[in-house]
């Protein structure tokens, strides 16, 4: 099992938690005047690098708050967990 760092409970087992999807997407700022092509890439097109990724998770069975995560998806190695408020690690 992995664990888990919540950025206010600490480490916890990776049960507790659940994948919200890529970190840092911003939502269009004028959803009406954005091309059918441009809102699907929006809505489902997304990065899917090998290494250091950034993801955003909900902490379901703890304090039920949504953080952002930096993990390599060759090994599942969590690098390191942030606030929504907070500037992603270098």
């Amino acid at each position: 099992m992995l664990l888990i760092r919540c950025p206010w409970c600490g480490p916890r087992d990776e049960i507790e938690f659940r994948y919200g999807g890529q970190a840092g997407l911003t939502y269009p700022p004028d959803p009406e005047a954005v091309s059918d092509e441009e809102w699907a890439d929006y809505l489902f097109m997304r990065d899917n690098p090998k290494g250091p990724f950034r993801e955003r998770w909900f902490h379901a069975a703890g304090c039920r708050r949504w953080f952002n995560a930096v993990r390599d998806t060759a090994t599942h190695r969590f690098i390191s967990t942030y606030r929504l408020d907070e500037e992603p690690p270098a």
